[in-house]
């Protein structure tokens, strides 16, 4: 076999093997995928209006962990607040009572008086 026709299937071989590469590192760890373990996950979102939400993520590990409060429209993410990591509730926890029913409770005081 004369030398160009090797080389030839050599770079064959290499153009074939890409996509199998691009496939068995999209399937592992190695794409730098942030899974479980990551160092970066989202603990809320709360909409705001179309193409506006408030969205807090813990960022770090360890002593280095923050919570950021971060304002994300489809033009800019500033960060509004940066803060220590908070507990989170229990599962079966009661919630925080919302806001109308404190104000309900405040207007029944109010009547009451």
């Amino acid at each position: 076999m004369p030398n160009g026709a090797t080389s030839l299937l050599w770079f064959i071989a290499v153009i074939a093997l890409i996509p199998l590469a691009l496939w068995l590192l999209k399937r592992t760890r190695l794409a730098g995928s942030t899974g479980g373990g990551g160092a970066m996950r989202m603990i809320s979102v709360l909409p705001l209006a179309p193409g506006q939400r408030l969205v807090t993520v813990e960022v770090g590990s360890g002593e280095e962990r923050r919570w950021l409060v971060l304002g994300v429209t489809a033009q800019n993410i500033n960060t509004l607040h940066s803060m220590l990591p908070q507990a989170a509730p229990e599962p079966g926890a009661p919630a925080a009572p919302a806001f109308a029913q404190l104000l309900g409770g405040l207007r029944k005081n109010g009547d009451e008086r």
